[in-house]
Formats: C-alpha cells, sequence, structure tokens
C-alpha cells in the first residue's frame, strides 16, 4: 500500500527517520525532503520538495527559496539543538496548504526536513469551528509575531490602573498592528474613555458620548455586544476626527474596529488606522506583506484583542471592588477626634498587621447635642483579627450610634449590645465614657465591661487607675458591669487604651510587654498635655517598645479637660486639610 503525503504512514515515516538516509530513501519518500547544512544551504532536495519550492535547488539558501516559517525553524534548531539531535517540528502554509515539517539528523550534521501535509485536518478543524490549527500554523510561521503577543501579554497584565492598560494596549497596537491606534472602553456614568497610540508611543487620554459611539459604524456594536462582534473595515470618511490619534499625520487610508472581549462582557473596542489604504491591518512596518501573511495578520489581530480585552476587563474588576472596598472601609477607618463642647478628645489607632488599615480595635465619640448634654465616648477590642474582627466593630458601632438616646443609662446599652452580639456570634469588652464640661472641671462617667480600666493622669503628673469593672458582651445572657465618677480638672487627662498597648511585646530581648507600669510611667510625663500629645506620646513609646516585633491592634482614646477654658461649638475646629485617618483626617462620629 502507498503512503501519501497525509496519511498516518507518512507522518510515521518522518517520525522514524533517525540517522543518515540513503539518497533513494530520500528521493522514493511519500512526503517532500529537503536536506539542509547547518549554514542554511539546501544540499538535496526530492522531487516533492522540487514541486512544493520551485527554487529549492541544491546550493541555494533555504531563506531564500522556502517560507520564513521552515528557514527560521532552522535557524533555530541549527544553533540550539548538537549534532545528532532532532528538534521540535514547525509548522506553516506552503502553496496553499498547511504543514508540519519535522526534522532528523542527516549526514555531517545536516539536517532532514520531513514536510507532511496536515491541510485536511486543519480545514476540517476550521469548518467545525476550531481554528487553532489555523492559528497555531499562523504562530509557527512568524516567530517574531509570536514572540509580540507573548511580550505583549506580559506587558499588558502588569498593571491594574485600567487607564494605564489602555495607554499600553494603545501603544503596542499603533506600534505592530497599525500606524495608530484608538482604544475605546466603557468607565463609570455615560461617557466612554480613550486612549491614543502612534507609531508606538502613547499619544494621549480622553472621552468620548454615548452618542458620538453611535455614529461610527459597528463601534456601538463592539462596545455592548456579547458574545463579541467580528471586526470590520469601516470608511475612512465615516470616522469622526475623535477618533483619530492627535498628531496622526496625513490622511487616513484605511480603518477597522476591532472587539475587544471581557470576562463575559464587552472590555471595549479598538481602532485600527493606516495611512496606506492598502495594507493589511496586522501588518506594521517596512516588513509588512500581503496575501497569505495579510490573512495572518488578521488572526493577529484578533489574537491581540483577545489578550488586551481580558487585561481590560481585569483592572475594571479590580477598579470596581477597589472602590466597593473603600467606600465600605470608609466607615470603619477609626475616625478623627477633636474637642467637643469644651471636652478634648484624641484617638489612636495601629492595625496589628503591616498592611492593614481596620481591625479589631476602635473608638468613637458621639457628642452631645448641645454644651449641658453629655458626650458618648466607647473604646472597645472585639475578638479576632483583620477584616473579620472589623465587621464585628462595625456592627457594634452601628448598634451603638442607634441605642444613643439611652446613652445615660451606660448598663442598659451594654444589656442591650450584648443581646445583639449573642446572636451574632461575636464578643467585644468596651469601656463607655460619658462626658460633660461644668465651668472649667470636665465630669465623667465610666463603665467598663471586661476591659482594661482607664488611667487618670492629675495635673501634678499622679496616675491612677479607674476601679470600673464589668463581665464581656456578647458572652453571658446577662452583663455586669460598675459605672464610676471621675472629675478632670484643667490639665487632667483620662485615657482609655486596649490590651494591645499593654500586652505589645518588644525591648532589648524582644519578648517583654509594654505592661501596665510602663503606661503609667509614660502618662506620667503628660500632665497637663493636650489630648492629641498625650496620645502621641504613648502611642509613640509603644511602637518604640515593638520595633518590628509582631503585636496585636493598638487603640487609645484621650479625654481631657483643656487649661484653656474657652468652650467651642459641638463640631470643634475644622480638621487640618490633608490628615490622615489614623490620626489629623476624617470625622468623629
Amino acid at each position: 500500500m502507498s503512503a501519501s503525503a497525509g496519511s498516518p504512514v507518512g507522518r510515521s515515516a518522518a517520525r522514524r527517520a533517525h540517522g543518515p538516509q540513503p539518497a533513494s530513501v530520500l528521493a522514493h519518500a511519500p512526503c517532500p525532503v529537503l536536506v539542509v547544512r547547518p549554514s542554511g544551504v539546501i544540499s538535496q532536495v526530492n522531487g516533492a520538495a522540487a514541486r512544493l519550492f520551485p527554487t529549492a535547488v541544491p546550493g541555494a539558501l533555504l531563506d531564500d527559496t522556502t517560507p520564513p516559517w521552515l528557514a527560521g525553524g532552522h535557524r533555530r534548531l541549527a544553533v540550539a539543538a548538537p549534532a545528532g539531535d532532532t528538534g521540535r517540528s514547525v509548522r506553516g502554509r506552503a502553496a496553499g496548504r498547511y504543514f508540519d515539517a519535522w526534522p532528523t539528523p542527516g549526514e555531517g550534521g545536516q539536517i532532514v526536513w520531513w514536510l507532511i501535509d496536515d491541510t485536511s485536518d486543519t480545514r476540517a478543524a476550521a469548518r467545525s469551528g476550531d481554528r487553532s490549527g489555523e492559528l497555531r500554523a499562523a504562530l509557527h510561521e512568524d516567530p517574531e509575531r509570536t514572540a509580540f503577543l507573548v511580550s505583549a501579554t506580559s506587558a499588558l497584565l502588569t498593571t491594574l490602573n485600567s487607564d494605564r492598560c489602555m495607554e499600553v494596549g494603545a501603544r503596542l497596537a499603533s506600534g505592530h498592528l497599525a500606524d495608530g491606534a484608538v482604544v475605546v472602553a466603557p468607565q463609570e456614568g455615560d461617557d466612554f474613555a480613550l486612549a491614543y497610540g502612534i507609531d508606538g508611543a502613547p499619544a494621549g487620554h480622553g472621552t468620548v458620548s454615548e452618542d458620538a459611539v453611535a455614529g461610527v459604524p459597528v463601534l456601538h456594536e463592539a462596545l455592548h455586544g456579547f458574545p463579541p462582534v467580528t471586526s470590520h473595515r469601516i470608511p475612512p470618511d465615516r470616522l469622526p476626527r475623535w477618533a483619530v490619534p492627535p498628531g496622526f499625520d496625513g490622511d487616513v487610508g484605511s480603518v477597522r474596529v476591532v472587539p475587544l472581549p471581557g470576562h463575559g462582557i464587552p472590555a471595549g473596542a479598538l481602532i485600527l488606522l493606516h495611512s496606506d489604504p492598502d495594507r493589511p491591518h496586522g501588518e506594521h512596518g517596512e516588513n509588512g506583506e500581503h496575501g497569505e501573511n495579510g490573512e495572518n495578520g488578521e488572526l493577529f489581530v484578533r489574537l491581540f484583542a483577545t489578550r488586551a480585552g481580558a487585561a481590560l476587563a481585569a483592572a475594571r474588576i479590580y477598579a470596581r471592588q477597589s472602590a466597593i472596598t473603600e467606600t465600605l472601609m470608609r466607615d470603619l477607618l477609626p475616625p478623627h477626634l477633636h474637642e467637643v463642647h469644651g471636652v478634648d478628645f484624641a484617638g489612636g489607632y495601629r492595625a496589628s498587621g503591616r498592611a492593614e488599615r481596620i481591625g479589631g480595635d476602635f473608638y468613637a465619640v458621639h457628642p452631645g447635642s448641645d454644651p449641658e448634654d453629655e458626650s458618648l465616648a466607647v473604646l472597645g477590642d472585639v475578638c479576632g483579627k483583620g477584616l473579620q474582627a472589623a465587621v464585628l466593630t462595625g456592627k457594634i458601632r452601628h448598634t451603638l450610634q442607634a441605642l444613643l438616646p439611652l446613652g445615660d443609662d451606660h448598663r442598659r446599652v451594654l444589656r442591650m449590645l450584648n443581646h445583639t452580639l449573642l446572636t451574632d456570634d461575636g464578643f467585644a469588652t468596651l469601656v463607655l465614657a460619658s462626658a460633660v464640661r461644668r465651668g472649667d472641671t470636665v465630669h465623667l462617667r465610666l463603665t467598663g465591661a471586661g476591659h482594661p480600666p482607664p488611667l487618670v493622669v492629675r495635673a501634678d503628673g499622679r496616675v491612677s487607675e479607674v476601679a470600673t469593672r464589668g463581665t464581656l458582651v456578647g458572652v453571658l445572657d446577662e452583663v455586669e458591669a460598675e459605672t464610676v465618677p471621675v472629675r478632670l480638672a484643667p490639665g487632667e487627662t483620662c485615657l482609655l487604651y486596649s490590651d494591645g498597648i499593654t500586652e505589645a511585646r518588644g525591648g532589648p530581648m524582644g519578648r517583654a510587654f509594654f505592661g501596665e507600669e510602663r503606661l503609667a510611667a509614660a502618662l506620667a510625663e503628660c500632665a497637663r498635655m493636650p489630648a492629641e500629645a498625650v496620645v502621641a506620646h504613648v502611642q509613640m513609646l509603644a511602637t518604640q517598645w515593638v520595633g518590628e516585633g509582631r503585636h496585636d491592634d493598638m487603640a487609645l482614646l484621650a479625654v481631657t479637660a483643656p487649661c484653656d477654658t474657652t468652650t467651642t461649638t459641638a463640631r470643634g475646629p475644622a480638621p487640618p486639610a490633608g490628615a490622615s485617618p489614623h490620626g489629623p483626617g476624617g470625622s468623629a462620629t
């Protein structure tokens, strides 16, 4: 039985052909065969190869007589593979047909190339909707384009900023696929974002309205259709001025609109512009060709569009998630505190994780409706760390906000909060402090619930502990708590703190607790200081003690009777511009 070029027998013959082959074997091989020296000079050609490549004669160069995919495969194998080794097959088109070229070793380090016709398999796959064979052949034919797709994928995926991703896409498309490129992508609102590129360089950004997009043929469908519509050429005279990159020289000769498919949604569209009306899209630069290379150029445009669309969709999803996270986190961040009705408040917070902004410790101040009413301050510590603890913190803060009308009865507030946490499977410790200024003295009522007792520093530097005790909130059916009154003279401060301060490990050996004694000593140095200075001083010493070591969330809340007897409004002075949420910045709740 004879073996046709594309038959299984012909394929297996090429794969089994190892070692030098007699001339008679090559001459009667059932497929085109070329014997080529490592330098690329052809030494032998059988009849089938001569018919396929009429100019490929002994003594001619493979580069001058065969398609680039075969000549390039030979160069790579000759350089990379030692004598006697066989490399991978290369694939491409010749004379309108698809071939797999298999290399085997020949005499004197020569390489024997066996070309197996794979056209029928490729076309059958194309008819069934599978274009992988066609694309695979296109990739083998042009290693430079393959390298471009690899580098383009890497460049597009290095950023999750949508504007930057659009800019990279426009720059790459204008440098390799066309003379100019415009990336059009949806954004929040009714307008579309634009990124321009000319000859491989960014050419600016812009926006365009929905109505303007609708006026460009195919573009509206490309931006709204999914599955994505196919790419289309449009007449250059139908292209509006906004769709031409600023600085694009000369007239636009040809235009193609290419959809950018995303993850289940259209990610945008790519507008490719050429000055030459006859140059195929995907063929750019001095070596751009027509014919089958131009046809492959369309495939590469689609491959690039798939990668650019995936990157743009990922950037948009990330931007949306970041915006949602920022909005939700705004309520969880510790607020900036200030003077309220003549009482000076300040807070400080440091999360346990270096990259975290929120955690399980919290504080807040709820101003009284007028100077005669008490302001309710709270500092607490919930079970857990990180985001999960922060969610529970948010529930507690919102519950306390709802219970403000009952704020004059601390134990009642704690009982109702306890009932809420029992149903949420979480618990916390906290201290409630109601503060009001009468004359130059601040009157406090302090109630603890399983939390470290507050400390008071007097004007002469004496530090004492407020003996308020209570049970955890969210553990037992009933909460027991004791309320203790405290008066602060001008220059005196009551400090509420979490156990992340006293249990911070550090020091010379990195294992000792900061402890109550060091905290009291630090507070003794803060007599007659403003509340913000008290918090900053203690926070600085605790941070120095911890160093680079691990620690729990650390929170501080200082309530101070100012030395200055001037009172302020309920909102107090406006915070300085540009302040951060962990000190200056934000607003008191």
